[in-house]
C-alpha cells in the first residue's frame, strides 16, 4: 500500500512504539489519527491529528472513531492496535484489579478499535490492522502469567481475524516483539530498559514494510528479537 495521503488509526501514540509509528507513518506520508489518554508531547505536524480516547471504554472508542471520519474523512486505511501494559506478579498475589485492568486495554480495547473499523473497510474491500503482540503471546514467562494470557488471546485474535476478513481484501498482521527499549521495563521489577534490546524505530520500521507489500499478499506472523541481547 503507498502511505502517502492514507488515514492511519494509531493507539497508544503517546511514547515508546506508537511514538515512533506515528513518526513513521507521517515520513511516508499517511495521515495519521492518534489515539489515547495523553496526547504525544512535541509531536506538531500538520497530518497528525491526536483524539483522546481511552481505549478500554467501547463508548470512547465509538467517539474517536466518529471524530476521526467527520475531521480526516469516511475512509480508514490502517488501524495499528498499539495500546497495552504489562503488569508482573506472581499468580496467588496477583491483584484482580490489575489482572482486570490488562484484559480490559490488551484485549478489549483492541476488540473494539479493530470492531469499529471493520465495516468501513470491508465496504472500501482495502484495509490493513497491525496488532502488537509481544514474545509473550507465544511462549509463557515466569511471573507474567497475566500479560501472557492478554497475548496468546492477541494471538489467537490475530490469526482468527485474518481468515475472517482476507476475502474483503483486509490484511491482517500480528507483531511479536522481543524486547524493545521502552518505558514498558519501567514497572517491572528486575528487568531494566537498555540499549542491547531493539529500539522502538525497529518495530515502526518492520510495520511500514508489512505496510507497504503489494496487495496480493500480506504477512500474516511476525517475530522480531534483538540480536544481542544483554546477558
Amino acid at each position: 500500500m503507498d502511505l502517502t495521503g492514507k488515514i492511519a488509526i494509531l493507539t497508544g501514540v503517546s511514547k515508546g512504539i506508537g511514538r515512533a509509528t506515528a513518526e513513521a507513518l507521517l515520513a511516508h506520508g499517511a495521515i495519521v489519527a492518534g489515539w489515547g489518554r495523553t496526547a504525544p508531547t512535541g509531536l506538531r505536524h500538520e497530518r497528525f491529528h491526536f483524539f483522546a480516547c481511552d481505549v478500554r471504554d467501547e463508548v470512547a472508542v465509538q467517539e474517536a472513531y466518529v471524530n476521526t471520519r467527520r475531521e480526516l474523512g469516511e475512509e480508514i486505511h490502517v488501524l495499528v492496535n498499539n495500546a497495552g501494559l504489562g503488569i508482573s506478579g506472581e499468580v496467588d498475589g496477583f491483584s484482580s484489579d490489575d489482572w482486570k485492568l490488562m484484559f480490559d486495554t490488551n484485549v478489549h480495547g483492541l476488540f473494539y478499535c479493530t470492531k469499529a473499523v471493520l465495516a468501513q473497510m470491508k465496504k472500501q474491500q482495502l484495509g490493513h490492522i497491525i496488532n502488537i503482540c509481544s514474545i509473550a503471546g507465544t511462549t509463557g514467562i515466569e511471573k507474567m502469567s497475566g500479560y501472557c494470557a492478554t497475548k496468546f488471546a492477541v494471538r489467537g485474535f490475530s490469526q482468527s481475524l485474518y481468515k475472517e476478513v482476507r476475502a474483503d481484501g483486509i490484511k491482517v498482521t500480528c507483531l511479536y516483539p522481543g524486547s524493545t527499549e521502552t518505558n514498558f521495563f519501567d514497572e517491572i521489577p528486575g528487568t531494566a530498559a537498555n540499549a542491547s534490546m531493539m529500539q522502538p524505530q525497529d518495530i515502526a520500521a518492520t510495520i511500514i514494510y508489512a505496510l507497504q507489500t503489494p496487495f496480493n499478499f500480506h504477512l500474516v506472523d511476525i517475530e522480531m528479537r534483538p540480536l544481542q541481547p544483554k546477558k
